[in-house]
């Protein structure tokens, strides 16, 4: 068991550093008391330090071995269970999450930290292709070309609000930047920054136990319209990754866009995740069936990046069966506590604002302390929904639409009128599979996950995960950033033409010292 002391300051390479700014505190949501330490916030210029140093650290960090590097990520994780009790007490203090939630959440941050180890060891990642040279071949000889991915560069991390551990400080964002070799400067949220300093502290240790440039992780606190705009308009930072409001995600994508030098932004920002209830799916068990959306759309508080928002119902007696259980579970539900007292207010404006265009279907009552409001269900029907763009709109919390369709052909059009989001799901039966063969397509093309069955709120990570989806879900279709497919985000290709052996990259020599995978002519190399 490790113990560990909070500074209240930013870690800047290893060196604890006060920063210059105003403190701010951590607020246990449940009952609105400041936490202890204060955190003090940097300055731009302080910044700087921690930019400079991911940039010196760099050229090691890139290069290490992959056992070293797999081994490394595999001490952060060690570390970060070392944290033990303490970790998860100071977790549900900042945040009002349950232990429970937290244990299970830093088992899913050591987890993907060790996955992300065995992704170094194979040596997948570094996609290498060989075209060997073919001096005889007519009418023209074909050169020896070789290709390999490397790290981008320093990678900023935005911690989020929702996730204090698994889309935090040693989170996917970061796990899968330290993976590719990229060295990451990491702005912490300011809802739990004590949680925060106690994962940067075990990613200290684990550097300090390998030797590696102390630039390799810098972990620091200031505020988002300063420090954070500076973060990215940094020219030592060569990508970011983040996750959080599409507010706060555009704003980092067109400073980003604005540099001399453009740099990609990774932003998950907003979803509201739609489900297709098709009608065989209400000819099983409907009470089970509403029990799980319910759970679903409020467990955690909603405050899910994949909560069940919208779910298309078919009118009929059997859909007005499905509503009544609806009903009856979450009028028995209680509000739980949000993470945070804005988190809170803008749920509530958000639910007043669909309170004036869309009925109540149902409403749970208030939890206890000043920020677990009751989870509310509305309901529209699809005319409505169609021409009123605010009932597209997320709620972040446990807040959700039911909108009611009369043809399962109107879902096709529905479907292709929605903005791109992370998960669709269907619900359905073997009597559905040709409505479902028709909106599959469609599907496709709007999320970046399809479900038969079940709910969006469980994401596995692992090899053929996709959290990611099109715009505004993400600022990047093309990646995911949970699962081993996420180190793609901070890999490019480079081709070595005609380079002597022993000029090469381990990994592009003939004799493969790293043994990685390799496509020789675009087969398997054997």
């Amino acid at each position: 068991m490790t113990t560990a002391v909070l500074t209240g300051h930013s870690s800047i390479a290893g060196r604890s550093l006060p920063g210059t700014g105003d403190a701010l505190h951590a607020i246990a949501p449940d009952t609105g008391e400041e936490l202890d330490p204060p955190y003090s916030q940097i300055d731009v210029e302080q910044l700087r330090e921690a930019t400079a140093a991911a940039a010196d650290a760099f050229p090691s960090f890139s290069r290490l071995e992959p056992e070293a590097h797999a081994t490394f990520l595999d001490s952060i994780a060690d570390e970060i269970d070392a944290l033990g009790d303490a970790l998860i007490e100071r977790g549900m203090r900042e945040t009002g999450l349950p232990q429970a939630r937290l244990v299970g959440e830093r088992a899913r941050t050591t987890g993907q930290l060790r996955l992300f180890a065995e992704v170094v060891r194979s040596g997948e990642h570094r996609g290498v292709r060989i075209d060997p040279a073919q001096p005889d071949r007519t009418p023209l000889p074909r050169v020896d070309i070789r290709q390999r991915r490397i790290p981008l560069g320093p990678v900023a991390v935005f911690g989020a609000s929702n996730f204090p551990l698994a889309f935090s400080t040693a989170g996917g964002d970061t796990a899968s930047a330290l993976a590719a070799g990229c060295p990451v400067v990491f702005k912490a949220h300011s809802s739990h920054p004590g949680t925060s300093e106690l994962v940067a502290s075990a990613i200290a240790r684990a550097i300090a136990t390998h030797g590696l440039h102390p630039g390799v992780f810098s972990h620091v606190f200031g505020p988002g319209r300063s420090v954070g705009q500076a973060l990215v308009s940094d020219p030592d930072i060569h990508a970011v990754g983040f996750t959080g409001s599409r507010e706060g995600g555009l704003a980092l994508v067109r400073t980003a866009q604005q540099r001399p030098v453009p740099i990609p932004v990774y932003a998950e920002m907003s979803s509201v995740n739609p489900v297709f209830i098709l009608p065989g799916a209400l000819d099983g068990d409907v009470q089970a069936l509403a029990a799980g959306y319910v759970q679903s759309a409020t467990g955690s508080s909603g405050q899910l990046c994949t909560q069940p928002g919208i779910v298309f119902v078919p009118r009929g007696e059997h859909g007005d069966a499905f509503l009544r259980a609806v009903a009856e579970a979450l009028n028995a539900a209680t509000g739980q506590t949000m993470l945070s007292p804005s988190i809170a207010a803008a749920w509530r404006e958000g639910v007043a604002t669909r309170d004036a265009h869309a009925e109540v279907l149902a409403r749970g009552a208030d939890g206890e302390g000043p920020h677990a409001p009751a989870p509310v269900i509305h309901a529209a029907d699809l005319p409505a929904f169609d021409t009123d763009h605010v009932l597209h709109d997320e709620i972040f919390g446990a807040a959700s639409l039911v909108v009611r369709y009369d043809d399962v052909a109107d879902l096709v059009q529905a479907a292709s009128r929605l903005e791109g989001q992370l998960t669709a799901t269907l619900q359905l039966s073997a009597d559905d599979h040709e409505l479902a063969s028709a909106l599959l397509p469609v599907l496709e093309r709007k999320v970046g996950r399809i479900l038969a069955g079940g709910w969006p709120t469980g994401v596995e990570v692992g090899h053929a995960m996709v959290h990611g989806g099109p715009f505004p879900a993400t600022s990047d279709s093309r990646t995911t950033s949970v699962g081993t497919l996420a180190i793609d985000r901070f890999l490019r290709p480079v081709a070595y033409q005609n380079i002597p052996d022993e000029l090469l990259p381990e990994a592009l020599r003939d004799a493969n010292p790293w043994h990685v995978p390799r496509l020789v002519d675009g087969r398997r190399e054997s």
